[in-house]
């Protein structure tokens, strides 16, 4: 029978699909790199997340072959190839323009910085070469005519929808530290459940995170982020990894938020606001991060109201910090600071505002600033955030509107420019900007000034009455 794209046969029972015996349609380059390892002696498997992912009916993303042949070997067999990590065994071939990573059998020597072994040595054994991998869900490799090698029970915990490290759960996390945080996103991604010694596992270990790259850290994070649960985040803080990686974010678990608007504490109103939005790095980053200032300018009045002025800048502020940390592009790190400095942003549903606000905020994430604004509020009281949600749908068919009559709503969209200024007698310099903005702010309040020769009038008016650049 057809199923996700794949045959199954019959034998045990996933979701009602019977798949001891199966057979994947492999992409045709797999099959041929396969193939030619096969005719030439040497055994090849496609292994790890592209056969759990095939259980699960989901698309691979890539596709991982283990072989007995020796690096050398394989690239003498094949015209085109990289040395990807050639000192571990790795050789990415390049078939019709695709790569596909190709890797000797091996044990792992000895983990001497919690992330990667110090030397491998290579085996005639795919059940040796499995023994060395994290979880047993990612330790099953597959061949169009053996079928499935299951050594340690990948299917079953498949079937149970559990993470389980292969063999010792404390082992496994001492020799690569990073495991414990792929664990999380595993779980986060496949909506599976931690085993139980597995996670006393991470608990136990969970301060050898230290001596894993940030870089890597990020990836992991943004993984779980982006993820269909991205709530699992807060295994993060169960297990003590979070106070190593991102201590700030802790004190969001004890924050409360007792205000009519709000029915859930920082951290739980803000993994709920990364749920309501889409699955993007950026968008999910900056709702992960939106009120983490809250921690800090939290004040409860007479009433016993919380109120937390001035959360948005500390929260840019904060978020600098986390970001650059983490080792986050330029790019991504001011468009991230500038949706948090404007979440708060209270903005009118009428075109002037809205020509304001965008100007203010730039058009070139206003939309994604809305869609922020409504994660944030869907998040809040959702018996006060019915007219909130109405007036951003609005904002949102203004803001369309005023795309689709090309308004002005930056100084590089008025039609006049510094060199006209300077024609008409301005000084060079810091004026130039000042006359230019104060044309900005005209034209957003009446877009039928965006006229060349109502923007020279206009200015050459003040520069008769002699511009003072207020």
């Amino acid at each position: 029978m057809k199923f996700g794209g794949f045959l199954w046969f019959n034998g045990s029972v996933i979701k009602g699909v019977d798949m001891t015996h199966f057979k994947l349609d492999l992409p045709a380059e797999v099959l041929q790199i396969i193939q030619v390892l096969n005719k030439n002696g040497h055994s090849a498997y496609v292994v790890g997340g592209c056969v759990r992912d095939c259980i699960l009916g989901r698309a691979p993303g890539d596709w991982d072959i283990t072989t007995s042949a020796k690096p050398g070997t394989v690239k003498t067999l094949f015209s085109k190839t990289v040395d990807t990590g050639i000192k571990h065994g790795t050789v990415s071939v390049i078939l019709e323009g695709k790569r596909f990573e190709v890797t000797t059998y091996r044990i792992d020597g000895e983990y001497a910085d919690n992330r990667r072994p110090e030397r491998v040595e290579f085996t005639s054994s795919v059940v040796l070469d499995l023994s060395r991998r994290d979880f047993t869900v990612n330790a099953i490799s597959y061949h169009p005519s053996e079928g499935l090698v299951d050594p340690f029970n990948g299917l079953m915990d498949i079937k149970n929808r559990i993470i389980k490290t292969v063999g010792n759960a404390g082992d496994r996390f001492k020799e690569d530290a990073l495991r414990m945080l792929r664990a999380i996103r595993f779980s986060a991604q496949l909506n599976f459940t931690i085993e139980s010694a597995t996670y006393e596992a991470i608990k136990s270990n969970n301060h050898l995170i230290r001596n894993i790259s940030f870089e890597r850290i990020r990836d992991e994070l943004t993984k779980i982020l982006i993820s269909g649960q991205p709530g699992k985040f807060a295994l993060l803080k169960d297990t003590h990894l979070l106070e190593h990686i991102m201590p700030e974010f802790c004190a969001c678990f004890a924050t409360p938020q007792n205000n009519p608007y709000h029915i859930y504490n920082v951290a739980e109103h803000t993994l709920k606001s990364v749920a309501n939005i889409k699955n993007e790095e950026v968008l999910r980053w900056t709702m992960l991060l939106h009120d983490i200032g809250k921690t800090t300018t939290r004040t409860t009045d007479e009433m016993g109201i919380d109120h937390f002025y001035g959360h948005e800048e500390e929260s840019v502020r904060m978020s600098g910090k986390i970001l650059r940390r983490l080792k986050f592009d330029r790019k991504s790190i001011e468009i991230i600071l500038r949706l948090i400095r404007h979440h708060d942003r209270i903005i009118e549903p009428n075109e002037k505002a809205v020509r304001r606000a965008a100007s203010a905020v730039g058009a070139d994430i206003f939309e994604d600033l809305l869609k922020v604004k409504k994660a944030d509020n869907e998040a809040q009281n959702p018996e006060l955030c019915r007219d909130t949600l109405n007036n951003l749908e609005r904002i949102k068919n203004i803001f369309q509107s005023i795309k689709e009559k090309k308004e002005c709503l930056s100084i590089k969209d008025l039609e006049i420019n510094g060199h006209d200024l300077i024609a008409l007698g301005y000084r060079q310099g810091k004026e130039i900007g000042t006359v230019l903005n104060r044309l900005l702010q005209t034209v957003l309040d009446n877009p039928d000034m965006n006229i060349r020769d109502k923007l020279i009038q206009k200015a050459g008016e003040w520069l008769e009455k002699g511009f003072d650049g207020e």
